[in-house]
């Protein structure tokens, strides 16, 4: 099984994590499934920024973005070449390093999950 290392984030991961996780999981769900709080306000449809990550390693192993992705990509705070929406961003078989951003856009934070 392929290994997601979650980086440091001072409010949703402060130590790190390195956990498995199933091909095909979106990086949302594994976060979620191991109580590392991800932001998400619009449920994981791909119709916000709130869960941006930057994939620090393994980016490669990833499916592409497809054009909805991108341009939501567009308006995300602190845009990187490796940025994802964690809720598209599907595991593939490599490993793969995240780092969630300190900030993101998120006008109605949701209940967690």
């Amino acid at each position: 099984m392929p290994q997601v290392i979650f980086l440091p984030h001072a409010k949703h991961c402060p130590d790190g994590m390195v956990v498995e996780a199933e091909t095909g999981q979106s990086i949302l769900e594994v976060a979620h499934d191991n109580h590392i709080e991800l932001e998400s306000a619009c449920g994981g449809v791909c119709a916000c920024t709130t869960c941006h990550c930057v994939i620090r390693e393994g980016f490669q192993s990833l499916e592409e973005a497809d054009e909805l992705e991108e341009n939501l990509l567009d308006c995300v705070w602190g845009l990187e070449i490796t940025s994802r929406l964690s809720c598209q961003a599907k595991i593939g078989l490599g490993d793969i390093a995240v780092e969630i951003p300190k900030y993101s856009l998120n006008h109605a934070a949701e209940i967690l999950h």
